[in-house]
This record gives C-alpha cells, structure tokens and sequence, in this order.
C-alpha cells in the first residue's frame, strides 16, 4: 500500500477539507461521516494533537505549505485554550470559552508536542518557548500528583496509572529532538519508571498498581488496555533503538508478544481485558476501536524492522487487512472509530473530543516513512 498517497490524498484532506476554523482558528473533531461539523465545542487535546500531526507531516512527508498553514490557524488558538492559572482546559467553545477543565495534564503533553513539532517547521523560537512552558507545567503535574484532585481517594485506593507514564514518556522523547541536554535526564527518569514501577509483569502491563508498585486483585487494578500495551510497546523500542539498547527492545517485543496474545480477538484488538480472566467492567470491552489497531500496527511493524521475525510481520499483515477493510471508508475518507465485536460499524462518526487527526496520521507516517520518523 503507498502509505505516502493514502495520508496526502485521504487522511489530510478530509481534516483539511471540513474541520479548520477560518473565523475562530483551531479544529473541530465533532465530524459526522461525511465530514459535516454536528458540534462546535473544541477538543483542546485535538488542537495539541492535530498541531503535530499537521507540522509532523510537513517535516517528514513532503513541504505542503497548505499543512503549514493549517497548523498555523491551530497554533493561533492555543492561546485561547489555557486558564489564568495557565493550565489547559479540556473542551471550550468555538471561539475558545471555557467549558470543562479536567484533572489530567493531557491537554498540556499535547500541546507541547503540538508546538515543538511546530518549531521544527517554522524555527519559530516562541513556539518552542510554548512548547517548554506546557511541558514544565505537565511535568511538574506529573511529579507532584498532590497539586490536582486525585482520580481515586489516596487513602482507600492508592492507585497510580500508567497512561500518565507513557504519556510523559512520548512527550519528553519529542522534547529531546529538539534540547537533548535538557530532555534526555527526564526520558531516562520517566523509562525507569515505565519498566520498574510494577506495571510490567511477565505476562501482562497493567493500567493500574498500587502507589508501591504492587499488583491490585481489584477490577480497576486487574484492568488490561491493549491498545496502551501495544502502543507503549512501541515507544520502549524507539527507545531502544535511540539508546542502542537491545535489552529494552527484547522487553518491547515481550510486552508485544502478550498483549497480542490478550487483546487480538476476532480479527482486530479489543478495548479492555482483565488480566486474571474475569468479566471486564467496561461495557465496551470487546468492541474494536480505531487506535489500538493504529498502535498494535506500529508495534508488529517496527518490531519486524527491527528482528527479522516472520510472525511479527504476518501479525503485522493481519491486522492491516483488517483495519482498511473494517474501518477504512473508500468512498468518503477516514476511517470510523468504533466498531462492535463482529467487525460491524457502531457509529458513522469520523471524530469526536478523542477522535481526531492523530492515531491514525502518526500511524501511516510511520509506516510512509519509518526511518525518518524514528531518527535511524
């Protein structure tokens, strides 16, 4: 498949075509299956996450000067997206009005690496300043989780997350590409954390553990996502291959090895599994959404890339097949984000507050152009 045309003639435009604010600036994400916008509230992860995608693409795909200039309109609206406190809401409205502000610093990760990729293209010196302020303030959030509301009451449930890691973990790697003095003490820190906090076992990554490290035999500490397994599978093994590190790439395709093994059912990945077999409390548990198909393609892939192994390569070849004849829509771009456990569409959305132009164009860059996307 030429990877390269698919982005620039499907994927690009349809965001291109129907979600960039010429009045307000930013990107709508509440795009119906022909692109038409059922809801004007701005997803603030998606002005971050489509910043990147768009100033990424420029980088590394071709120098469309039409991508440059839509990331330009989201670049302008960050500024209408954050509080007087300086953090970043989660949604507001169409001319950047708060709406809701969350206790996650998703929005700031986003945000930086929206401005730092941005940087790279323009060598515009206050986009990287942005990017380091909405970096500092994630990361200082990240160190001290005391300063936001807690997710779960410290003293009955002493839980830690690993999305929160990763997370940090992918922003600080996009930081050092551009300040490597700078960021490269903080991967290492956030790696560590990553490989030894007590989310990784043998034959799992767990969401949740206990502020120790421990294992929780609690529904929300056996909870598996293997779309987060997969695509933190594939964050470790850049890092190796930064590093030159051929331990932490074994841990990679270790951690590729089980969750393919847990989340793969029916053709695609699933959304949720419990780690010791019993029923997952997510209703949507078995329903097979656009991301995690985006990240375990990632994985198999570089992972061959890398190994040679044939069974990464066939996972690899699988999982394709699936993905652009299940969610891929031919006829009017993108693909849809959720479908039930048989492969059937759910819903003909094309994005949402959490669907937007990001899994799936970071995806086929990656796979348009792997050496140039992972610095090798």
């Amino acid at each position: 498949m030429n990877y390269k045309e698919y982005l620039t003639s499907d994927i690009l435009p349809f965001w291109i075509n129907n979600a960039i604010d010429d009045n307000f600036g930013g990107i709508f994400t509440c795009l119906d299956e022909v692109g038409n916008i059922y809801g004007e509230e701005k997803s603030v992860w998606f002005q971050g996450r489509a910043l990147w995608a768009f100033s990424k693409a420029y980088n590394i795909i071709e120098q469309n000067p039409l991508y440059l200039e839509t990331a330009k309109k989201i670049y302008n609206f960050l500024p209408f997206c954050s509080d007087i406190d300086e953090r970043m809401f989660f949604t507001v409205t169409r001319d950047g009005k708060p709406i809701q502000k969350r206790r996650y610093f998703f929005s700031e990760t986003f945000a930086a690496i929206g401005c730092a990729e941005y940087y790279v293209a323009t060598h515009d010196k206050n986009a990287w300043n942005k990017a380091e302020k909405y970096f500092d303030i994630a990361y200082n959030l990240f160190k001290n989780p005391n300063l936001t509301v807690p997710k779960f009451n410290p003293e009955n449930a002493p839980y830690k997350s690993l999305s929160p890691v990763m997370i940090m973990l992918s922003t600080a790697q996009v930081m050092r590409s551009v300040d490597k003095d700078k960021y490269a003490p903080i991967v290492s820190e956030i790696l560590q954390e990553l490989l030894n906090g007590g989310y990784l076992r043998e034959d799992a990554l767990l969401e949740h553990v206990s502020t120790t490290g421990n294992p929780v035999n609690t529904p929300t500490g056996r909870i598996v996502n293997p779309g987060h397994s997969l695509e933190c599978a594939w964050f470790l093994m850049s890092e190796g291959l930064y590093l030159k590190d051929r331990k932490i790439i074994e841990q990679s395709t270790k951690i590729i090895d089980f969750s393919m093994k847990r989340g793969f059912d029916n053709g695609g990945i699933i959304a949720f599994t419990d780690v010791c077999g019993m029923p997952p409390v997510a209703l949507e548990w078995d329903m097979k959404l656009w991301w995690p198909q985006c990240e375990a393609m990632i994985a198999n892939k570089l992972a061959y890339e890398i190994t040679n192994i044939s069974k990464y390569k066939n996972n690899f070849d699988t999982l394709e097949e699936y993905a652009f004849s299940h969610f891929a829509d031919r006829k009017n771009g993108e693909w849809y984000g959720y479908l039930h456990y048989d492969g059937t569409v759910s819903t003909t959305l094309k994005g949402n507050m959490f669907k937007g132009p990001f899994h799936i164009p970071r995806m086929i860059m990656i796979m348009a152009n792997t050496e140039k996307y992972f610095q090798i």
